[in-house]
C-alpha cells in the first residue's frame, strides 16, 4: 500500500474515532440524575402543547449541537446500543413545594441514557410485562457505569411527604412563562389512565 493510501486510511480511521465519542469536556453525565416527572405532570409536555413541528425542530437543533452525540454518555448515534439515533429529552427545573415544573431545553440522549432517566416508567412497564428484563438490567448498568466513570455518586431516592409537596391540582408546567395545568385532574384519573393503583406520593 502506498504512503498516500496509508495516510488516507489513517485519516478515515481517525475521523471514525472522532465521531464515535463526544469529548468528556462536552459531556454532562449529571443529566442522568434528572428527577422523574411528578405524577400530576404526566401527559403534560411541550411537544403536546406546542405541536409536532415544534418538537421535530427542537430535537433536530438539539442533535446538531452535539453533532449526533449523546450529551450524557458521549456516544455517537451510529454506535449507540439498541437504537442508532438520538432521542429528545426535555430538561426541567422542578419545585415540589410550589408545584412548578419549568421547561429549560431539550437535549439529545441515546436510548439507554434516556430510559435510565425515565426509570420509573421503565420499571412500570417491566412490572406489566411490557419491557425486557435483560434490557432493563443493561440500561441500569449502563447508566450506573456512566455515573461511576464521571465520579458522580447516585443519591438514594428521596421520598417527600405530601405535606412538603404542592397538592395535585396546584401543579403547573411552565413554558416561556405560560402555565399549563395537569392533564389528569385527580390521582384517581391518573390511576385509571395508567392502569395502576393511586399512590399517596405525588412524585
Amino acid at each position: 500500500m502506498s504512503d498516500l493510501s496509508n495516510q488516507i486510511e489513517q485519516g478515515l480511521e481517525a475521523e471514525k474515532e472522532e465521531t464515535s465519542r463526544l469529548p468528556k469536556s462536552q459531556c454532562h453525565p449529571s443529566i442522568l440524575l434528572h428527577p422523574n416527572i411528578p405524577k400530576p405532570m404526566h401527559g403534560v409536555n411541550p411537544r403536546s402543547i406546542l405541536g409536532q413541528s415544534w418538537w421535530d425542530n427542537e430535537r433536530k437543533e438539539a442533535e446538531q449541537r452535539t453533532r449526533g452525540h449523546c450529551l450524557a454518555c458521549g456516544i455517537h448515534k451510529s454506535k449507540a446500543r439498541f437504537r442508532q439515533w438520538m432521542e429528545g429529552h426535555e430538561l426541567y427545573q422542578i419545585n415540589y413545594t410550589k408545584g412548578r415544573m419549568i421547561y429549560i431545553k431539550t437535549v439529545p440522549l441515546c436510548h439507554y441514557c434516556h430510559n435510565y432517566i425515565h426509570s420509573g416508567r421503565m420499571f412500570a412497564l417491566l412490572e406489566q410485562g411490557k419491557f425486557n428484563v435483560s434490557q432493563y438490567r443493561a440500561i441500569i448498568n449502563h447508566g450506573d457505569r456512566v455515573l461511576a466513570q464521571a465520579k458522580i455518586t447516585k443519591p438514594p431516592p428521596e421520598i417527600l411527604d405530601n405535606s412538603q409537596v404542592a397538592s395535585w391540582g396546584d401543579w403547573r408546567l411552565v413554558i416561556d412563562g405560560v402555565e399549563y395545568p395537569p392533564k389528569y385532574k385527580t390521582p384517581a384519573h391518573w390511576a385509571a389512565a395508567f392502569g395502576r393503583s393511586p399512590s399517596r406520593h405525588l412524585h
